[in-house]
């Protein structure tokens, strides 16, 4: 347990010094602030456009679900792109360098290693992500009091559980490859894989990549949550198999 909480303080002050921290909430605080802003603002800029011969774009009034429109758009896009370039050498770096032999040949063990970095890499993400979600929900609460959203908890649930997802895979990705682009190209191989397995009808309901694409459906109610619970439980139990094979393979890799 001493090895464990001394390499996961490790972890977070080279997050410091690498910058990741601020990166992190940089982007998400953007993401939270604009997101009810692009809501409010641009209905009212492309209502004001005037394109010639009495010809006039008219936009219905933006709402809340505007705002947690744009909210999943930025997070489940831009920000996912964000999470994984930031994380994508997360293990890989200290593989290429081998900076982590000395550590291990004084006895701690490998699985403490993987474990430390998945907890690190979670709580910036789950810290970032309830930064950006404080942000948006207050702006959006202030210019939209009296809209009314449904099944938030498991929409904002879902998006996150996504985001967890994708660190188990790039330190999977890291361990099998030993490089920052084999990371890289592992995650969106796998994200292409299951974009493209969505097409087929029977096996979208299971596919987690609906959690990051297809949650605003469930704020307008116009899907239930049971519709999303097998996702769900397949993008939970995929972290933990991602992880437990992390762990048999760094054990069994030479450094």
């Amino acid at each position: 347990m001493k090895s464990f909480i001394a390499f996961t303080k490790k972890e977070f002050v080279e997050s410091l010094r690498t910058l990741r921290v601020f990166v992190l909430a940089i982007v998400f605080i953007f993401f939270g602030v604009t997101s009810p802003l692009t809501a409010k603002i641009l209905p009212e800029l492309i209502n004001s456009m005037e394109l010639g011969d009495d010809l006039k774009i008219t936009l219905p009034e933006p709402s809340a679900l505007d705002s947690w429109a744009q909210f999943f758009k930025n997070v489940g896009q831009t920000g996912m792109l964000t999470l994984i370039i930031i994380f994508c050498g997360i293990t890989a770096n200290e593989l290429s360098r081998g900076t982590l032999i000395n550590l291990l040949t004084k006895g701690m063990k490998r699985h403490t290693v993987i474990l430390s970095k998945f907890l690190s890499a979670s709580v910036l993400w789950t810290a970032s992500y309830l930064l950006c979600l404080g942000i948006c929900y207050a702006y959006t609460e202030y210019i939209w009091a009296d809209d009314v959203i449904y099944n938030a908890f498991s929409a904002f649930l879902s998006l996150w559980l996504f985001g967890e997802f994708l660190i188990s895979l790039l330190i999977l990705g890291g361990i099998l490859l030993k490089n920052f682009y084999g990371s890289l190209f592992t995650c969106f191989g796998v994200i292409i894989a299951m974009s493209l397995l969505n097409i087929i009808p029977y096996v979208n309901k299971y596919n987690p990549i609906i959690l990051a694409s297809d949650t605003l459906n469930l704020l307008s109610s116009q899907k239930s949550v049971s519709d999303f619970i097998p996702a769900i439980i397949v993008c939970t139990c995929g972290i933990v198999l991602l992880l437990v094979i992390s762990i048999v393979t760094f054990n069994k890799k030479q450094l």
